[in-house]
């Protein structure tokens, strides 16, 4: 009954998205068989252009016309056998994922500051069937663009992450973030939708705690009771209870705007229950249940790539790198997604503007 109620709200999308997708179903045809991995990743790409073009020129303000794309694309594949490894080429192109290139990597200093950004899906779709999420759009909004910064022009290239445990415990989060800090990237910024204004997560934590079903109604079983560490290939994901945010939140908070900006530092711990957390070292021998980014997957992506940040680029060497929560929609509403989109853009200007001039390594000022 759910999946008729989705696909029913889908085909109420517009003629402008069914000629869209049959559009780039037919140019899938022509380059290949479904099964071409190649003619499935071009497909993909070309969706996600599409959906940047449609935000970006204010033709299609919206990011549900892609997600709802994506899945009637997958779900017409499926049907005819094609196997879950090669849609998942499909889906991780039509997430931006693929086409996230910047014009310039290798050393510091060299082209334009390389700003990395990401969003989600819709998501809660059982709640509301109109949901939209204000980080999805304004990843879409924010791709591929130029802005004019304090220290020099910054390039953005995004992606959109689904709400699904399943890929985070595969590792997609960790193989999308670990290449670009290994090829070059100056700064990233992972976004979801939140609370009533905007939250600077300062301290994400390591474990799930939340008892929220994700886009596939999938349970952990995790609590506040029982916070439990997430997987990476089938082991628990390693790392400290708490990491912290690295982004120039000073910087970030005065931009002002529409929404009130706040440098969230309040967490959970077996030991002391909620707490505001000064410092990462007052949270030393803590149990984490809740971030200060919650105990779901926004936490989430948060603590993985602060801890792929460590990983790959050492303490010395990381990036500045940080989540920042939206204010909360329900359903869709255009106005209110562009005054949080502006005011997005508007802390990417401002972060990556405290950067140090190019030509020098790129550490927050």
């Amino acid at each position: 009954r759910r999946h008729t109620r989705l696909g029913r709200w889908s085909r109420g999308l517009g003629d402008v998205y069914k000629r869209q997708l049959q559009a780039l179903a037919a140019a899938a045809s022509q380059t290949g068989s479904p099964a071409d991995l190649e003619a499935l990743a071009e497909l993909g790409e070309a969706l996600w252009r599409a959906a940047v073009r449609g935000v970006q020129s204010g033709e299609r303000f919206d990011d549900r016309a892609l997600y709802w794309a994506r899945l009637e694309l997958m779900a017409k594949y499926r049907s005819q056998g094609v196997d879950a490894e090669t849609l998942a080429v499909l889906e991780r192109a039509s997430r931006g994922m693929t086409d996230a290139a910047f014009s310039v990597e290798g050393t510091a200093g060299d082209g334009p500051i390389r700003v990395l950004v990401t969003g989600f899906d819709p998501f809660h779709l059982d709640r509301q069937i109109r949901q939209s999420n204000p980080s999805g759009l304004a990843a879409l909004a924010l791709d591929g663009r130029i802005l004019e910064t304090a220290a020099g022009p910054a390039e953005v290239q995004a992606a959109m992450f689904p709400v699904r445990f399943a890929d985070f415990d595969d590792g997609l989060v960790e193989a999308f973030i670990e290449p670009h800090l290994s090829r070059g990237v100056d700064m990233v910024i992972t976004i979801s939708m939140g609370r009533e204004g905007f939250d600077l997560e300062r301290f994400p934590g390591r474990r799930r705690s939340s008892a929220v079903v994700d886009n596939l109604n999938v349970l952990t079983g995790a609590n506040s009771e029982n916070p439990l560490v997430p997987t990476l290939d089938g082991t628990e994901l390693g790392g400290p209870e708490f990491l912290e945010f690295t982004l120039p939140a000073a910087a970030m908070m005065a931009v002002g705007g529409e929404f009130p900006i706040r440098d969230n530092r309040n967490v959970a711990t077996l030991e002391r229950g909620d707490l505001e957390a000064e410092s990462l070292q007052a949270l030393a021998g803590q149990t984490a249940v809740r971030g200060s980014g919650g105990g779901y997957l926004s936490n989430e992506i948060a603590y993985r790539t602060l801890l792929a940040n460590e990983r790959v680029l050492g303490a010395a060497n990381r990036v500045p790198m940080g989540h920042i929560h939206t204010p909360r929609l329900e359903g869709f509403d255009p106005e209110f997604e562009r005054k949080v989109a502006a005011q997005i853009e508007a802390m990417v200007i401002a972060a990556a503007g405290a950067l140090s001039k190019p030509g020098a390594d790129r550490t927050v000022r």
